[in-house]
């Protein structure tokens, strides 16, 4: 974004911070990325960061935000997460990079055939994994209009699961935080849901669930 689209970040809209990650993504799903000058950027962004987005996404290692967009170094702030969850530190995180470094929207993104969200299908507990999936089981839950096979076999099931995950960690996060909350009644900043295909390289983004 420091190369294109030529604007002020501070001025940048959180529907513009929106277009600019859905253009990226049809790059990035068409194999035409743009050129990054790493090197100058680096130079740029050395004393400051000035994120235009912020992406609570999952660890998995097939999920690099920044090549998913096909933004560069300093675009997006990235808070992962086994499972995109919004664990009280997560939220703290995209606070941070709202409030301070100036992110103009908020991206809860998971995707699919993810791991997290099958344990949770599973109802998995072992180790420390266990307080990941209490705050995917609200997801689990929620669908109901699948009655059998309700476990990680099940690939519709567990693509449901993904999507209401999605809508739960988006409602954890306004829940739990007053100041993003106000900042987005205020249209200051803007949250929307997405989950990342794969197989195709691309980000569907909920316009059903979104505060923008």
């Amino acid at each position: 974004m420091y190369r294109h689209p030529l604007i002020d970040r501070d001025k940048c809209t959180p529907r513009q911070a929106l277009d600019i990650l859905i253009e990226g993504n049809e790059r990035f799903k068409n194999n035409v990325q743009r050129e990054h000058d790493m090197l100058s950027v680096r130079d740029v962004i050395k004393e400051k960061q000035h994120p235009f987005a912020s992406v609570l996404g999952c660890s998995d290692s097939r999920t690099t935000v920044e090549l998913i967009f096909d933004q560069n170094l300093g675009d997006i702030f990235s808070v992962r997460l086994a499972g995109n969850i919004a664990s009280i530190k997560a939220i703290g995180s995209l606070e941070f990079s709202c409030k301070y470094l100036g992110s103009k929207l908020v991206v809860v993104m998971g995707h699919s055939n993810c791991g997290a969200i099958k344990a949770a299908c599973d109802h998995y507990k072992g180790g420390n994994i266990g307080e990941i999936i209490e705050l995917i089981d609200p997801a689990v839950l929620l669908e109901k209009t699948i009655t059998d096979k309700r476990d990680s076999s099940n690939d519709a099931f567990v693509e449901r699961v993904c999507f209401h995950n999605v809508e739960v960690q988006m409602e954890r996060i306004l829940k739990r935080s007053s100041l993003l909350t106000e900042m987005i009644e205020k249209k200051e900043i803007g949250l929307i849901g997405a989950v990342y295909n794969l197989a195709s390289g691309e980000v569907e983004f909920d316009q059903n669930h979104t505060y923008i």
